[in-house]
């Protein structure tokens, strides 16, 4: 993706996108989560390079992999779209009904304890 189409994607002019590519401005975590979405990546993509000591020391950091891959999953565009057409379902039983098929075709097991109210 070109720096114009990104810049574009978030309201930004290409030459911001540049300052923060050449690291002459800081990101907040508001616009990283931005870039993250419009990219179609999880935040984590961009640490992915980060010096393993320097990771080490940030909080989370003691987060096994299958803890990361659930955050991961829980920060993706498709898992937010997903929740939300969801509660879009007015009928609550259909929407339940939706809800056991998902997790029929997901092989979760019946009778875990989630409900449709617990997620």
């Amino acid at each position: 993706m070109s720096q114009e189409k990104l810049g574009a994607a978030v309201g930004l002019t290409f030459q911001q996108i540049q300052k923060y590519e050449r690291g002459a401005n800081r990101i907040g975590s508001s616009r990283l989560f931005q870039f993250a979405q419009v990219l179609d990546v999880p935040v984590s993509f961009f640490f992915d390079d980060m010096p393993e000591e320097i990771a080490r020391s940030q909080p989370g950091a003691s987060l096994n992999s299958s803890e990361n891959f659930q955050q991961d999953q829980f920060a993706r565009r498709e898992t937010l779209e997903l929740v939300r057409a969801y509660y879009k379902i007015q009928n609550p039983a259909v929407r339940k009904r939706v809800f056991e098929l998902t997790k029929a075709v997901a092989g979760v097991s019946p009778g875990t304890g989630e409900s449709p109210e617990d997620v």
